[in-house]
């Protein structure tokens, strides 16, 4: 079952308070949608880092910084960011797509995971990475 980040779901407050000292890497290719997350984010404490606006950018940086979460989004064009998810999920990196473009072509691996429309519930979002319930793993077999 599919966990949808939601208006109201989430204290806005506590949650973005589970982001302090966190560093995350946005994976996104749209402008906008990146300096809004980094300005909250960096508010509330987090260390951002990227935004990658690719998926070989964002294994650059796996590679380069610890990396304690990641915010993705799916369509990076003129690629998808799966195989970035799949290093995340070997490292036990938690994740959540925020996206805007269509969930049905989601491959059926990734279909558990926390998926928010944009613009993004930032509070939602950091409650999914580091809350008392984290949701955003892919289990490794």
């Amino acid at each position: 079952m599919r966990n949808r980040c939601g208006r109201g779901e989430f204290e806005l407050t506590r949650h973005l308070d589970l982001l302090r000292s966190q560093q995350i890497l946005i994976v996104e290719d749209k402008h906008f949608m990146t300096d809004q997350t980094r300005r909250v984010f960096e508010t509330s404490g987090a260390v951002i880092i990227g935004p990658a606006r690719s998926v070989d950018k964002a294994l650059d940086l796996l590679e380069q910084v610890r990396i304690d979460a990641a915010i993705l989004d799916i369509n990076l064009d003129p690629e998808a960011v799966f195989p970035l998810v799949d290093k995340l999920g070997e490292r036990g990196v938690p994740f959540v797509f925020v996206t805007g473009d269509e969930k049905s072509a989601m491959p059926g691996r990734y279909r558990g995971f926390v998926l928010c429309d944009k613009p993004e519930e930032l509070a939602s979002v950091a409650a999914a990475l580091f809350g008392p319930e984290p949701r955003g793993q892919l289990s490794v077999d």
